[in-house]
């Protein structure tokens, strides 16, 4: 049991499966039931999209004709939404949707708008505002990305004065680093936001020049990462988007928590969407996922042939240019095939393709998304490649790991704190790895995993150590647990060091 239940508030853009564009849902779904399996009681508050099936996922108002400030002196000063909440379990976290029809139900997509600054604002304020209105009072507040990050800055500024609120902590989780549509890097002098003061009105010009991002970070109790190696990078002028130098002044609060996955849902002893389910004590059948694989993606069906597989989104920062170098190079001299899944850039789309043509039975392709393949590329391919130019959190190398797939991977962020070099002398290590991003590391790591490959006792070793490795959530929301304790014991030291810190700004 942890040392006390705590009051858990997570906003976030996205929370699976009402709403999923990127990896951020899927995080909000699963570390959300890891807290509450551990003790403590949690509330998870997202934007209600008009995507959302009510029939589907009923809802129950909860709190209707919330008034959400603008900021605005004239006009429209305020913003009337709902809170609406989905149903759940006795131990699940309760989730929480801030409904309005202009901002979120007339809008058939979650992000891309040219209002979306104002859109995230409105959920941070929104957050605030109900909590002012609710009985319950959080010990933290857990924000996302640089949509909700306004919400620390209103904390910590336009509402700094509430009794009910100055004593709550604050934990700003970057899954990466994008600060909206405003392109902070080239602003000039006039735009130039130094992120400190109150947030502009919703409706002003300003606030789509204010970073939200940097502002979060400045007054957050704490800042985590998606990975301890990414928390390194981002204070270094090529991972840290302009925001490297204020990353290394708040260094002392800046942490990374690697993510987990679902280990009930990844399963390969369960999963139904895989031809043989297999264990570690049933590795054999593993290999009928293999052929149903080959099958699957019309190559030579022989297990005895590596697979060597990429999915996931077609992209520079992937480096796929890496694998557009060496690839060709590889079928030429190498008995081995490949598949690649995923959509993204024509550039890489047109390569696979033509990659196909040339090698039939060799190489197969799925250039577009799909749900259900990637748990049957994992269950049977031989080789993961992510040679990634950077990779906050990296968890398709974990997701692979956890069916037998053994990942090949450059050395960067998440990638680096998940796979080790397998170690032929003692046996332990969970793949292949690379440090400079260069067409020859790449084909090094290569060769040394096609040479181990057709050494059956040491490949199974190396299957056998990706599946023991351990990247539950509940081991994340473990160390996620400790960072709460750590912003609110923060926090509290901040307001006996300067209890006259708190202000409010009137608008």
């Amino acid at each position: 049991m942890p040392k006390r239940r705590l009051r858990i508030f997570i906003v976030a853009a996205e929370v699976a499966p009402f709403s999923s564009v990127g990896g951020l849902s899927q995080v909000m779904y699963f570390l959300p039931k890891a807290l509450a399996n551990l003790g403590h009681e949690v509330r998870v508050l997202t934007p209600k999209y008009g995507t959302l099936d009510e029939k589907r996922y009923p809802l129950s108002v909860v709190y209707k004709g919330l008034r959400v400030p603008t900021g605005e002196r004239e006009g429209t000063t305020e913003l009337v939404c709902n809170i609406k909440a989905s149903r759940k379990g006795a131990r699940d976290p309760q989730v929480l949707f801030l409904e309005n029809m202009e901002y979120y139900e007339q809008r058939s997509n979650v992000y891309g708008y040219n209002d979306d600054h104002i859109r995230f604002a409105l959920l941070s304020r929104g957050a605030v505002a109900f909590l002012l209105k609710d009985k319950w009072i959080p010990d933290i507040i857990h924000t996302n990305d640089w949509h909700t990050a306004y919400l620390v800055n209103d904390l910590r500024t336009r509402y700094a004065g509430d009794p009910k609120l100055s004593k709550v902590a604050t934990l700003l989780s970057m899954h990466n680093l994008h600060q909206g549509w405003f392109d902070f890097s080239n602003a000039s002098d006039l735009d130039f936001d130094d992120g400190k003061g109150p947030l502009a009105s919703f409706f002003s010009d300003r606030l789509f020049k204010q970073n939200s991002l940097k502002r979060g970070i400045i007054y957050s109790d704490a800042v985590n990462t998606v990975s301890e190696t990414y928390a390194r990078e981002i204070m270094t002028e090529e991972f840290g988007a302009g925001l490297e130098n204020l990353i290394k002044e708040v260094r002392t609060k800046v942490f990374g928590i690697l993510n987990g996955i679902d280990y009930t849902d990844f399963n390969p002893s369960t999963d139904p969407l895989i031809k043989k389910n297999f264990s570690l004590s049933t590795l054999a059948d593993r290999v009928e996922n293999k052929v149903d694989l080959q099958k699957e993606f019309d190559l030579t069906v022989d297990p005895s042939i590596p697979i060597l597989s990429i999915m996931g989104r077609l992209d520079t920062q992937k480096g796929l240019n890496l694998v557009m170098d060496v690839l060709p190079f590889v079928l030429d001299e190498y008995n081995v095939q490949f598949i690649a899944m995923g959509g993204g850039d024509p550039q890489y789309r047109d390569f696979f393709l033509d990659l196909e043509k040339r090698y039939p039975k060799r190489v197969g392709t799925h250039l577009m998304p799909n749900f259900t393949l990637p748990r049957k590329i994992f269950a049977g391919t031989d080789l993961l490649l992510l040679p990634s130019r950077w990779e906050p959190g990296g968890i398709v190398a974990i997701e692979g790991m956890r069916y037998g797939a053994v990942p090949l991977v450059r050395t960067t962020g998440g990638l680096a704190d998940s796979v080790s070099e397998f170690d032929l002398v003692s046996g332990k290590g969970t793949g292949f790895t690379f440090e400079h991003f260069h067409s020859l590391a790449f084909m090094g790591a290569l060769t040394r995993a096609l040479v181990l490959f057709s050494q059956a006792k040491l490949w199974k070793k190396l299957v056998r150590n990706c599946m023991l490795a351990d990247f539950s959530w509940k081991k994340a929301a473990k160390r996620y647990e400790e960072m709460y304790f750590r912003a609110i014991d923060f926090r509290s030291k901040q307001l006996k060091k300067n209890p006259g810190e708190a202000y409010q700004v009137e608008y």
